[in-house]
């Protein structure tokens, strides 16, 4: 195959592409309905530009970052996705990978490796779950990831069910048998997609779409997808009491997921979460919500001195990590970006993704002569007048030039 280091984000999704089903590679790119938020997730670190010195530069830097207790070697994290049947070797190959690199993994409850084994492959493993079932059904998975060695629970609050895609989201089969194998053969077969095949035909097994972590020990049969989906979407979806009382009965560190509004994080802080996530679901939910950066400082500045503050959507290079922590995060989460990372080279792949982020974090740094990410503030940065949004506040919508600093002004 050739060389099969990349340099850049944008590459790996070039070869993701190319390697991928396509009707896989749609189901890691689309967005809900027009993409509008997916875009803006991107978009929106365009409109942020830097500000550098010229002298003072420091040649000793410190990238390390703690986050739920966890000592991580940088301010960049895995974040929880679903069944990743992109590669055989799915979430193990990216709990490996952020291993090596010093960093945690976060693993979906939907995700197709069980907790024991990701946990064992990486110490620094969050165990992700949407509400599902009730407060015993809660418990009882949150329980299994604590005795498979998980360090924090995150709860995931952001996504409710969406199906509309305007632009081609594939139909997500159920079950990978002889039958859907026949009928999925000639894309994979026709379209050149080699490489996908043979990393499959090499374990003599079809990609799994069964999720181990929705049962609560490993020794029982493992759902498939959907009827793990069907479940969540006849839940009752929990009130801020369920979230305090989950976070008590877990005792350790706990992130939830999917915040927004400064009102919803006053609430998180209230529930006695260690760490929000600053979240719109990389744009797969409701579209139109503003870009995740976007809605960061006025939710740093509300909660920021109460709770951790991490952030996922749009990141695609060091300097996107960069403007997150300098607007206050303490963390981002990476999504797509690794995913295609594995698409285009298994393990070493999202090794790679995460050098790429590392390293242009440690870039900027550089040309703005800090020596640390927690060096950062916002002075670092030329914010224009209207970029961010503050929701959920009496302020109204928008956060311009009186909260948001904007450097050579």
């Amino acid at each position: 195959m050739g060389n099969e280091w990349f340099e850049s984000v944008r590459e790996a999704h070039r070869r993701a592409e190319k390697r991928l089903p396509r009707s896989v590679y749609l189901a890691l790119v689309a967005g809900a309905e027009e993409g509008h938020t997916l875009r803006d997730n991107i978009d929106a670190f365009s409109e942020i530009e830097l500000a550098p010195h010229i002298v003072d530069l420091d040649l000793e830097y410190d990238m390390t970052t703690t986050v739920m207790g966890q000592e991580l070697s940088m301010p960049i994290m895995i974040s929880p996705t679903g069944v990743q049947a992109i590669h055989p070797e799915g979430e193990l190959a990216v709990a490996r990978a952020a291993a090596e690199r010093g960093t945690a993994m976060g693993l979906s409850s939907f995700g197709s490796k069980p907790v024991e084994d990701v946990a064992a492959a990486n110490e620094q493993t969050f165990f992700q779950s949407y509400w599902i079932g009730t407060r015993e059904d809660m418990l009882a998975r949150a329980e299994r990831a604590r005795n498979a060695g998980a360090k924090g629970l995150i709860v995931t609050l952001d996504w409710s069910f969406s199906e509309g895609r305007d632009w081609g989201s594939p139909e997500i089969p159920n079950d990978m048998n002889l039958k859907t194998i026949l009928k999925h053969s000639p894309e994979v077969l026709l379209a050149g997609k080699f490489t996908y095949l043979s990393r499959y035909a090499r374990t003599l097994r079809p990609p799994e779409l069964t999720v181990p972590n929705m049962t609560a020990s490993p020794d029982e049969p493992a759902p498939k997808f959907f009827e793990a989906y069907g479940q969540w979407m006849q839940s009752p979806q929990p009130t801020w009491e369920d979230l305090t009382w989950l976070r008590e009965q877990w005792g350790g560190p706990f992130m939830i997921k999917g915040i927004t509004r400064v009102d919803d994080a006053r609430r998180a802080v209230d529930t006695g979460a260690s760490a929000i996530s600053v979240s719109n679901h990389g744009g797969n939910n409701l579209d139109g919500t503003p870009a995740s950066i976007r809605v960061l400082p006025a939710v740093v500045d509300a909660v920021g001195d109460q709770v951790e503050v991490v952030m996922d959507g749009g990141i695609r290079r060091g300097s996107d990590v960069l403007k997150a922590i300098a607007l206050g995060a303490k963390s981002v989460m990476i999504g797509r970006a690794y995913l295609w990372g594995m698409a285009a080279n298994g393990q070493a792949g999202v090794e790679n993704v995460l050098d790429i982020l590392s390293g242009g974090l440690k870039s900027g740094l550089m040309s703005l002569r800090r020596s640390s990410p927690s060096d950062l503030t916002r002075e670092n940065l030329v914010i224009p007048h209207g970029f961010g949004r503050s929701l959920g506040t009496e302020e109204g919508s928008h956060v311009g030039v009186s909260s948001l600093h904007e450097a050579g002004n």
